[in-house]
């Protein structure tokens, strides 16, 4: 049964913080640390398989200083699912199926923004010769990083120049110099469509915003699969249960979050011979990708901040035993999503969609009851067809409703025993649109500029009972024979005398 959210809106990224700190889930460190690498370092290692707490560093080297426009960086504060069931609304220990349940139609709820005169990211106004991205502590998250990231956990507005609806997104954003920050952007991301729309009225740049430091819903919508038309300020406020609370940009014709840490404003420039060098980054796949290129750059025009702002950021990557934040949202928010394109496509008895936090949604996990021969083959034609796959659902893995796909050990079983790659159970689907920043991607493939996106080859696991197989006479009509668990007479039997033979309490399945 789906739980009732209780919505909590936390007022900004100090409400939030503030929760975290009286739940058991903020570690703050007082002792100086260093932007460059150790910062970075410390981050990925604390983080654990969704296991350490939200980090707070409160003494940056180098921005301890009283002049210093902030001095204390932010992370890892939705890498674990306790803190996402708290930015829901739910208790901490909601089960990951029932976050996915709520994420199935989290993104369809709206209320709608509302517009104020001013708020806290007004109390400094940088212009001019004063700007400079480098007065705040970037980290240099990574040594093979291609230079400091400002942008990592942001939400990044841009506006659709016909509709005027706007889009809050999450792009990466390196230091290109005091007033420069190249991006990472795909054609087929929502930024690209208004990149396109821009370009058709013959303009060669486009008002965009950052905002640096909010409540957790910033970072969580911005980096979901929100519809396109769909604000994801209206998505916010669904999820908070009140309005966004929205200020005017002061030089660009964009809104932000009135009491975000820290603004950045200015123009994407859309025409190539303004592009700079962008990259390499330790990437969401767990290793470096995009190559040293040049990117589309924002032109910064001013920066908008709090008084002794946090800098909001995170560590990207997900690999075994570290799961980043981008890694748990996704597996949250990617499973939702590839649940309700299988319910669009019609596919029937979907019982359970799972994507394990680790691969940050690459491979789906799918439980279903059959019906009917070719089921999940219909389920990976549903989710390689739509617009969600497009760097997500890269390997489908489908198996039968008595496997907990929670539970790797249950769906390695099944794989192990259910699959027979000569009767069509591995099904290739090649050279589909895919992520460009797979490194199993040759490298040729990985051109947005040549190809907009990258190039997979794409994978169906057909873990379900073949019921193309005969019916065995000798095994009462069945098509697989039984497994060797005992009948529940049997068990409740046993159970009955657990304690008296010394095996403690009885552990159900």
């Amino acid at each position: 049964m789906t739980l009732e959210r209780k919505p909590v809106a936390y007022g900004d990224l100090r409400g939030w913080i503030d929760a975290l700190r009286a739940a058991g889930e903020l570690h703050e460190i007082n002792a100086e640390v260093d932007w460059n690498i150790e910062l970075g370092t410390i981050m990925r290692l604390a983080q654990g398989p969704g296991t350490g707490r939200a980090l707070l560093f409160n003494n940056i080297k180098d921005y301890n200083k009283p002049k210093s426009r902030g001095r204390r960086v932010f992370g890892s504060a939705l890498n674990n699912n306790r803190r996402i069931a708290m930015m829901l609304g739910l208790p901490p220990d909601t089960h990951a199926r029932e976050l996915v349940k709520i994420g199935r139609t989290i993104l369809q709820e709206n209320i709608p923004p509302r517009i104020v005169k001013t708020g806290a990211c007004k109390e400094n106004v940088v212009t001019g010769k004063d700007i400079n991205v480098e007065d705040f502590p970037v980290p240099y998250w990574n040594r093979l990083d291609g230079g400091r990231y400002l942008i990592t956990y942001a939400g990044v507005v841009t506006k659709d120049p016909d509709t005027g609806v706007m889009n809050v997104g999450i792009y990466r954003g390196m230091v290109g110099g005091a007033d420069r920050i190249p991006i990472l952007m795909w054609r087929a991301q929502h930024i690209g469509h208004h990149v396109t729309a821009w370009q058709a009225r013959g303009h060669k740049e486009m008002p965009i915003a950052v905002a640096i430091g909010w409540e957790p819903t910033l970072g969580f919508c911005a980096g979901s699969p929100v519809p396109k038309g769909i604000c994801e300020y209206d998505v916010m406020g669904a999820i908070r249960g009140a309005p966004v609370e929205l200020v005017k940009c002061e030089t660009v014709d964009l809104y932000v979050p009135a009491t975000a840490e820290i603004v950045i404003e200015g123009y994407l420039g859309l025409d190539p011979k303004s592009y700079t060098m962008e990259g390499p980054y330790a990437e969401f796949t767990g290793y470096l990708a995009g190559d040293r290129s040049p990117k589309p750059t924002i032109r910064v025009t001013a920066i908008t901040h709090r008084n002794d702002p946090i800098l909001r950021g995170t560590i990207e990557g997900s690999m075994p035993g570290s799961y980043s934040e981008n890694g748990v949202v996704s597996s949250i928010m990617r499973a939702a999503t590839a649940w309700n394109v299988l319910d669009r496509a019609g596919v029937p008895g979907i019982t359970d969609v799972w994507c394990p936090p680790v691969q940050t949604g690459i491979n789906v996990l799918v439980r279903m009851k059959q019906s009917y021969r070719g089921q999940a083959k219909q389920a990976a034609n549903a989710l390689w067809g739509s617009s969600a796959a497009h760097v997500r659902y890269k390997h489908v893995t489908v198996v039968d409703d008595d496997i907990d796909i929670h539970d790797y050990a249950a769906v390695d079983w099944a794989i192990a025993h259910r699959v027979n790659a000569g009767e069509n159970d591995i099904v290739i689907m090649p050279a589909t649109f895919g992520a460009g920043l797979d490194p199993s991607t040759r490298r040729r493939d990985r051109n947005p500029d040549l190809f907009g996106t990258g190039k997979w080859n794409r994978v169906l696991i057909d873990a379900t009972i073949n019921l193309d197989y005969d019916p065995d006479p000798e095994l009462g009509g069945a098509r697989f024979p039984p497994t060797v668990w005992p009948d529940k007479a049997d068990i409740d039997k046993a159970y009955a005398r657990w304690t008296e033979l010394g095996l403690g309490k009885p552990q159900l399945p």
